[in-house]
This record gives C-alpha cells, sequence and structure tokens, in this order.
C-alpha cells in the first residue's frame, strides 16, 4: 500500500461550504463517493487545518498506485464526478478536470533510512 497526499486551501468565506460539502459526502452523497474511490482503488481521508494563512484541507489517499487512482477519479465523466469538481472549483479554486502531477512527493518518512535524495 502506498499513501499520497495533497492539500487544498478553502478560499476565504467558503469554509460553511466546505462543511455544507463533507455533509453531502457523508450522508446523501455518501455511496456515491465511496463507489467512485473503490472503483479507482484508493481509500480518501480529508482533514480540516487552520493556520495563519487560512483553513486548508489535507487529503489522503491510500492504494496501490494514489497518483494514478487519483487521476483515475478526476477523468471520469459520471454525474457524481461531475458535480463533485464543480463543487471542489467552487471551494478551492482548483479544477481537477485539468490534468495535473503528482499529488505531492514523499520527503520524509520515519519508517524509511532515505526518501529525498
Amino acid at each position: 500500500m502506498a499513501l499520497n497526499a495533497v492539500v487544498f486551501p478553502i478560499l476565504p468565506g467558503k469554509t460553511a461550504d466546505w462543511r455544507s460539502f463533507v455533509g453531502e459526502l457523508s450522508g446523501a452523497r455518501h455511496a456515491e463517493w465511496v463507489e467512485s474511490r473503490k472503483r479507482a482503488g484508493v481509500h480518501e481521508r480529508a482533514f480540516l487545518q487552520s493556520t495563519p494563512m487560512g483553513e486548508l484541507v489535507i487529503l489522503t489517499l491510500d492504494g496501490d498506485d494514489p497518483a494514478r487512482s487519483f487521476g483515475q477519479m478526476m477523468s471520469a465523466k459520471d454525474a457524481f464526478t461531475t458535480w463533485f469538481q464543480e463543487r471542489v472549483k467552487a471551494i478551492h479554486g482548483v479544477d481537477l478536470a485539468t490534468p495535473m502531477a503528482s499529488p505531492s512527493e514523499l520527503v520524509l518518512d520515519s519508517a524509511k533510512v532515505a526518501v529525498l535524495a
């Protein structure tokens, strides 16, 4: 299993919208969200982090190939993915429909001798 993480800032004044979005993902749209992640072979978690620069969402993806899974999830054309991408763009200002590089680079791991070369 591999782990990947990505951070998305919440646009100013959008925290209540983000909480509503999360409420939908854990409520009315929970089954669609879980099925989307199962199809991609990944387990997703989100953390809310308040900082002096504003609020951030830390997203983790666990799976055999989280970067591939992320790309697979965001290139899907189903109604749930379209809705999800529209909400993310409105709340975070990020267009997930546009391919992005690997969500993050692992640079330090207490279980390994060297990660960053």
